[in-house]
């Protein structure tokens, strides 16, 4: 029975409720596909968004795509080339806005207006000034029923990395560290393999995947010598290494200058570096950033807006107790990210996630909001948005 046909009002609301519940659980559900095939796009499309499009018709989904990579077709373009019947007359569901200006690939609007489609259900609205509700406008101006909002905040939280980075030009900086129950990063030895088990460590190379970059602080180097690579397969992105050293006083044989792509390594450093010494380093192909001081040290803020100028959307930062104090106190850490482990190592000198001069009052905590909690085999991990932070 349709229900033009209820003459009862009292039943005719119960099937309206109805089919409106059920409208929304549709909805849901084809929105949610397309969050998931955003998802698959991953390290591969940084500093493009991360975005997944559906496209059904008759409540049966005709279509799927995602953005592969950067400056390749984006998501919408993707569904309609993947398109098994016409896709006039129907709905096309997409995480993003649709964009409507030219930039390495054509607008997406005029794809989807040329196509056909009557209905476009968008997730969130593109933060980027060169669309910033210009594509839902251009959408609806041609006569297609635009519709918003469903899923937002998954889809925000999908796109963090880009909605930072288009909003502000500076990166997204995740702070991961991997601590003891009685917070100990190492022995007081200095020893610290390995603190998280190996679920743990895979989840953080699956990160160092999806980033741009990873930080350190040159007493990490001096201490670990690490390499600071992802170690996902032969296929994963390495990000940058950026290495903030004041001084230079990183060897010329560390592993980040002498193995196989030392060109992407930043060494981000101050005036009262060794000229010579960075002549040297340069000529091992990894690059000198010259940063101003602050309090004589490379001032973090000002690193921040010139790697973004670089095009590096995202950093995980995974400094010792000092350098993450020192970014946390500058406010340019957006997430904190902390794996703990099962086991107490103790002593009052050894190392701990944050350091520094530390708060003087409660007023001055760091605070979380967004809590999630995960666990990796015996290891938990909290991961918090960074609420506000240590005032100068």
């Amino acid at each position: 029975m349709r229900l033009g046909e209820c003459k009862s009002f009292e039943v005719y609301t119960s099937k309206l409720f109805l089919y409106l519940k059920g409208r929304e659980y549709l909805d849901q559900k084809y929105m949610q596909r397309a969050l998931e095939l955003a998802v698959k796009g991953v390290g591969r499309t940084n500093p493009n968004p991360l975005v997944g499009a559906v496209i059904v018709k008759n409540d049966k989904i005709i279509a799927e795509g995602y953005h592969e990579a950067f400056g390749g077709p984006h998501a919408e373009i993707n569904a309609l080339k993947n398109a098994t019947e016409s896709v006039k007359g129907a709905t096309m569901y997409v995480t993003l806005e649709p964009c409507s200006h030219y930039g390495k690939t054509p607008p997406c609007t005029e794809a989807i207006i040329e196509s056909g489609i009557t209905e476009v259900v968008v997730a969130a609205a593109d933060p980027n000034p060169l669309v910033a509700g210009r594509g839902i406008k251009r959408l609806e101006d041609s006569g297609i029923a635009v519709w918003t909002g469903l899923l937002e905040d998954e889809a925000k939280e999908l796109n963090e990395i880009f909605i930072k980075f288009i909003s502000t030009g500076n990166p997204f900086v995740i702070m991961k560290t991997a601590m003891t129950l009685d917070g100990k990063i190492a022995c007081k030895s200095g020893k610290s393999k390995w603190i998280s088990n190996e679920k743990s460590r895979q989840h953080v190379h699956n990160l160092r995947n999806r980033l741009s970059g990873i930080m350190v602080g040159i007493g990490t180097v001096l201490k670990d010598d690490p390499s600071l690579t992802c170690r996902r397969g032969e296929f994963s992105r390495q990000p940058i290494r950026i290495i903030v050293d004041s001084s230079l006083k990183i060897p010329l044989d560390a592993k980040v200058l002498t193995d196989e792509r030392p060109e992407e390594t930043i060494i981000a450093t101050t005036e009262k570096l060794d000229n010579q010494k960075a002549e040297n380093i340069k000529s091992l192909g990894a690059k000198i950033l010259y940063v101003p001081s602050k309090d004589g040290r490379v001032d973090l803020i000002k690193l921040m807006e010139l790697l973004g100028k670089e095009q590096i959307d995202s950093i995980l930062l995974e400094g010792g107790g000092e350098l993450n104090y020192s970014a946390l106190k500058a406010g340019i850490v957006d997430k904190v990210m902390t794996f703990i482990a099962p086991k107490v190592l103790g002593g009052k000198d050894a190392p701990t996630p944050v350091e520094g001069e530390g708060a003087m009052d409660m007023s001055q905590q760091i605070e979380l909001e967004n809590i999630k909690i995960q666990m990796f085999g015996d290891d938990v991990m909290i991961e918090g948005e960074v609420k506000k932070c240590l005032q100068d």
